[in-house]
């Protein structure tokens, strides 16, 4: 038996009752010889606790010391579930993301894993110890200071420690029983996936699936290391997260034509309009808002319209960024010269996903006629080889994400979307 990792989110440590019904899987995982390694997210809304109590005392927390206070909740975490692992009987030691050996780049808030150098992890395994990782942190190669990895990033820590130790597989436990169709809080007959391929995955998780991070799929999917999605409140298989080759259907023996239904409800949408039509106009607009930091989804240019010389330029990007972006603009307005802006928080972002699509036509035509029939207004598209989003008022999103999941028949008659803990993370 070989190392397993195991990844155990918020909801599923939420309480003292959740820490041990934790701990008495990963013991029984012990038990059947495998060497265990867990990564452990911070107790329920304790992130979010931390965040409400640094914006209490100052109304723009230096982001070092804000990372240095939202990895205390992790830290709680492992101290707890190491105990409880111990009195069951067994050895288990904690270790903070730096101890663990996860190092990082110096961008507070959403670093970027460079390298994973194990070796205190190693030798508790090899001295026969269960070995606990605070998840979402790492220490930055330059600086030497704590870094977090960004919202999910427990996630992304669990697969960079499989990678690394060269494990069977990574286990994502959360408190649904897998990656459905659809988000089983909007739609309650979303159909469980039981293997879905690293793009399909990464096109979901982009279009705002919280099941998985970004990042941890993209590491993955580099490294080739499969991920179990799974329930800590259930026994149940979950999905697995493999190569494209191995979720072809041993029956059709093609790929799933369109796999699930994503939705993201955080999004915003700023519009410059009236910008003179000229070379180095566009480029000058999306570098202000590169420089800072800010990443774009969905972009949209107009004609230009022949009596003024003028078009209109929109995009997406996340809400929590807008405020950021507009300043960014707003300072720009000079040198391109355009009108003013216009900013939408009021809007969402719904995509249907599936690998068999490039090869099947009317996808598009369906989906649209399914956003027509509901009374969806589409106002923006944006579509790669195996994905077709729409930005449309957030107001419309569960009726759009229906409409989707019921017009290319991914339901069920049965109820299979359990969330457990009400997070569904």
């Amino acid at each position: 038996m070989g190392i397993v990792v195991q990844k155990y989110g918020g909801s599923s440590v939420a309480d003292a009752a959740g820490v041990k019904r934790v701990a008495q899987r990963v013991v029984a995982t012990k038990k059947q010889g495998h060497q265990v390694v867990v990564v452990v997210s911070a107790m329920g809304d304790t992130t979010d606790e931390l965040i409400d109590l640094a914006n209490e005392v100052s109304p723009l927390p230096p982001a070092r010391e804000l990372d240095m206070l939202l990895t205390a909740g992790e830290r709680i975490s492992m101290a707890v579930l190491a105990m409880a692992i111990q009195s069951l009987g067994h050895e288990a030691r904690s270790f903070t993301g730096s101890q663990a050996g996860v190092i990082t780049d110096a961008e507070h808030g959403k670093a970027k894993i460079i390298d994973v150098t194990p070796g205190r992890i190693e030798e508790a395994l090899s001295q026969g110890a269960i070995a606990i990782v605070a998840g979402f942190q790492g220490v930055s190669q330059t600086t030497k200071d704590i870094t977090t990895l960004g919202r999910g990033g427990s996630d992304t820590t669990a697969v960079a420690l499989a990678v690394a130790l060269k494990a069977e597989v990574c286990e994502i436990y959360s408190d649904v029983d897998g990656i459905f169709t659809a988000d089983p809080r909007i739609e309650p007959r979303a159909t469980k996936i039981p293997r879905i391929s690293y793009e399909e995955t990464l096109e979901m998780a982009a279009q705002g699936a919280k099941i998985l991070h970004l990042r941890c799929v993209e590491y993955a999917r580099r490294y080739d290391m499969p991920i179990h999605v799974r329930s800590s409140f259930s026994d149940k298989e979950g999905t697995w997260v493999v190569k494209a080759q191995d979720v072809v259907s041993e029956e059709t023996m093609e790929a799933a034509i369109i796999t699930g239904v994503a939705h993201d409800s955080s999004q915003a949408k700023i519009t410059v309009v009236g910008v003179p039509d000229k070379v180095g106009e566009a480029a000058a607009i999306f570098r202000a808002v590169a420089d800072a930091q800010i990443n774009i989804d969905m972009i949209v240019q107009n004609v230009s319209a022949a009596a003024t010389g003028l078009t209109d330029i929109s995009f997406t990007l996340p809400r929590g960024e807008g405020q950021a972006a507009m300043a960014a603009l707003s300072r720009l307005q000079a040198e391109v010269g355009y009108e003013r802006l216009q900013y939408d928080d009021s809007v969402g972002k719904v995509s249907i996903v599936g690998a068999g699509m490039s090869t099947s036509p009317g996808i598009t035509a369906r989906f649209f006629e399914a956003m027509s029939e509901a009374g969806v207004n589409i106002e923006m598209i944006s579509t790669s080889e195996i994905r077709v989003s729409v930005v449309v008022s957030e107001a419309q999103i569960q009726t759009a994400v229906n409409a989707a999941h019921g017009a290319f028949n991914l339901g069920t008659d049965e109820i299979e979307a359990v969330v457990y803990g009400g997070t569904g993370r």
